[in-house]
């Protein structure tokens, strides 16, 4: 006698396919570029829903180490300038290499098609909305603070605003000062840069950039070429002053707090998104 085997759909046998695990707030890698050992910059896709204001951060990460008690990963954030301008269909982020950070020794070696965590609520001081009408305006920037500047350059708006754009950015070498000045120079002979901003426009960039360790055109910290009145002769303008002068500074703790005495001292005001003034300091940054 014959046992009827009852008829089974092979897939209800077979092994549970595992989902792949994806990252919290994942957006994918589209591009890597390393500037020097201890510099590098990456493009990201952008969600869909995110707006944000040139010259804003977010908070971008990677999972950080199993935790061996618990076996459970946290994700490790940093708050990272974005370069790219607001239009951008991508996101744009300049970092630094820190062989022993918790986040930058990982994010360093990622590679497109990688993904990165990224939460889509940009905040940040150093807008447009936060400073008052002026006629020129003044970006300051050491090491990789040169990001929300990179992402203001390419903002129409600077152009409206201001008759004229002064960006420094200090290094330690001149490797470091590459990534500002590529961009600087790709601004000026990119035929949709020149359409979108007007090459008039462009014209009103001056570029000054600065070493303090390695040999360059122009050495010197910033702060000190600008109390000695170098920088403003080499620049061919007058001194800072409250009336037509703005500025936005990004850079390590010991310069922002620097520059942020002698801007005062030059009689500016701080200002913020809830009360716009004269200049403002992006707090977050950590060079």
């Amino acid at each position: 006698m014959n046992e009827i085997t009852p008829v089974t759909d092979a897939a209800t046998n077979a092994e549970p396919v595992k989902a792949v695990p994806t990252l919290p707030d994942a957006q994918t890698v589209t591009a890597v570029k390393h500037w020097t050992d201890k510099l590098f910059s990456f493009r990201v896709t952008r969600p869909a829903s995110m707006r944000f204001r040139s010259g804003e951060f977010v908070m971008i990460g990677l999972m950080g180490d199993v935790n061996p008690k618990t076996g459970k990963q946290k994700p490790l954030l940093r708050a990272y300038s974005i370069a790219s301008p607001s239009w951008d269909d991508e996101l744009e982020f300049y970092s630094i290499k820190v062989q022993d950070g918790p986040l930058t020794s990982k994010l360093q070696h990622i590679q497109v098609g990688d993904e990165i965590i990224l939460r889509p609520k940009p905040v940040g001081t150093l807008v447009h909305d936060a400073l008052i009408p002026g006629k020129r305006i003044w970006f300051f920037a050491t090491g990789t603070g040169f990001a929300p500047f990179a992402s203001l350059l390419r903002d129409p708006q600077t152009y409206e605003d201001y008759d004229e754009v002064i960006i420094t950015h200090t290094c330690r070498t001149a490797g470091e000062l590459t990534y500002g000045a590529e961009l600087i120079e790709n601004l000026k002979q990119d035929e949709m840069m020149i359409e979108l901003l007007g090459e008039e426009n462009l014209n009103k960039i001056r570029y000054y950039p600065t070493t303090t360790r390695e040999e360059s055109p122009k050495m010197g910290r910033i702060t000190d070429l600008m109390r000695s009145g170098e920088a403003f002769t080499d620049l061919g303008v007058d001194p800072i002053n409250p009336d037509s002068d703005r500025a936005m500074v990004c850079g390590n703790l010991a310069f922002n707090l620097e520059i942020k005495d002698m801007l005062e001292g030059y009689g500016l005001e701080e200002g913020a998104n809830s009360k716009p003034a004269q200049y403002v300091v992006e707090k977050a940054f950590l060079d």
